[in-house]
């Protein structure tokens, strides 16, 4: 591929290649020589290969970043399954919980957004209103989307029999 900025026009031209063997090195390539010198060319080549040895640092930390979160999530999954291999019925029973607290949650959020729909005017005019609804329906829903997550994560949905063929 190559490029021409409207800057480096003047002083040089250069290629990058996708061909992996040739990603590395840059090739300056001079263009008109209206005063352009060697020395910069080689500078500018220099700077751009300190460019691309710092994003090749930056990628290796990134990769490097993942791999540690990554492992932390296995453990954790690893021990959650341990934990749920070793209650096999209070998984179950967090499961049933949370299918239950679901139906809750849906009645719950129904309930809320009928009020917003009665009061939104008097909301958007009264700061007295909005600070109501939310001190009434705010830590609810928080307590219960929290009480709903640790259900989820720590229930096991039962197995169904397995049919005989």
């Amino acid at each position: 591929m190559s490029h021409d900025s409207p800057d480096s026009a003047s002083i040089f031209r250069y290629s990058v290649s996708v061909n992996p063997t040739e990603a590395d090195s840059f090739q300056a390539v001079p263009a008109n020589q209206g005063g352009a010198t060697n020395e910069q060319t080689l500078l500018m080549l220099r700077v751009m290969q300190q460019l691309l040895d710092t994003q090749k640092k930056q990628v290796e930390l990134l990769e490097e970043v993942n791999r540690n979160l990554q492992s932390g999530q296995r453990q954790r999954a690893n021990e959650l399954q341990q934990w749920k291999n070793a209650n096999p019925q209070l998984a179950s029973g967090c499961w049933r919980a949370a299918q239950a607290l679901g139906q809750v949650q849906a009645d719950y959020l129904r309930t809320m957004t009928d009020e917003v729909d009665f009061n939104a005017e008097d909301m958007m005019s009264s700061e007295y209103v909005l600070n109501e609804f939310v001190d009434r329906f705010g830590p609810r829903m928080a307590h219960l989307n929290t009480i709903l997550q640790v259900l989820g994560q720590l229930g096991t949905p039962p197995t169904p029999p397995k049919q005989p063929k």
